[in-house]
């Protein structure tokens, strides 16, 4: 299997294209099975993160995609206090974040390089707000389903059946790699709660499309000089620290 993502990404949009929600969860991603309630949906004091019906901003965005849930409009709006229709990393964090966890702002910024404004590349607008707020929705689906402990957390092997399930095969070598970057130096078993997971993954996502820029064929090889490589690689690491 290519080590990227089986998915391809459409042409026309320029954010990162979200898996679909595993069979065993209901339209709005709310359940892990059909025989338990998951936990995390009760401990959430935001919307829910994913899409829903139609709704209309109460000051007159017209940058929603149709049908955009009202509640994703209404986070957008309280977080958008001056009213210009966009919305800088510290806002958006606040828009993303919960009670029972807040997103690292290393995460935030990653999701806004990924989710990225064409004409703003500093700032989230409607459109790309309500794409980056549907997409954390169903990698949420994904992290429930292979949190099977319901810990709130998931180990490497967890990790792994995850991001196998996102469409990445990834080496054993590149997995040690990418949970070492969790690991506090206590000797404990290192475990990722949404938040490092969405890290990670994404993370795995951006690097894996800017190499299918260069892979047009999909075969899972490439060349590209020293030059293209920095210029590939360094906007994305920039942007992310």
């Amino acid at each position: 299997m290519s080590f990227f993502s089986r998915k391809k990404r459409s042409s026309s949009s320029h954010a990162p294209s979200a898996p679909s929600l595993p069979e065993s969860y209901d339209q709005r991603g709310q359940t892990y099975s059909t025989s338990h309630q998951s936990n995390y949906s009760q401990q959430q004091q935001q919307p829910y993160y994913g899409p829903g019906s139609g709704g209309v901003s109460s000051y007159g965005y017209s940058g929603f995609p149709p049908g955009t849930s009202p509640d994703i409009i209404r986070s957008f709006e309280m977080v958008d206090r001056d009213r210009s229709g966009f919305i800088d990393e510290n806002e958006l964090q606040q828009a993303i974040s919960s009670g029972y966890q807040r997103f690292n702002i290393r995460t935030v910024r990653l999701l806004m390089f990924l989710f990225k404004n064409p004409n703003d590349s500093l700032r989230c607008g409607p459109k790309e707000f309500a794409a980056l707020w549907s997409c954390l929705g169903q990698w949420r689906g994904i992290f429930e389903r292979y949190d099977k402990d319901r810990s709130g957390k998931i180990d490497l092997f967890e990790l792994r059946d995850a991001l196998y399930s996102l469409g990445f095969a990834i080496p054993s070598s590149v997995l040690q790699v990418l949970i070492s970057k969790y690991d506090d130096g206590s000797g404990r078993r290192v475990e990722l709660n949404f938040d490092s997971f969405v890290e990670c993954g994404m993370m795995l996502k951006g690097l894996t499309e800017k190499f299918k820029e260069k892979d047009k064929r999909h075969t899972g090889t490439t060349a590209f000089n020293y030059d293209e490589f920095m210029s590939m690689i360094i906007p994305f690491l920039v942007s992310y620290d």
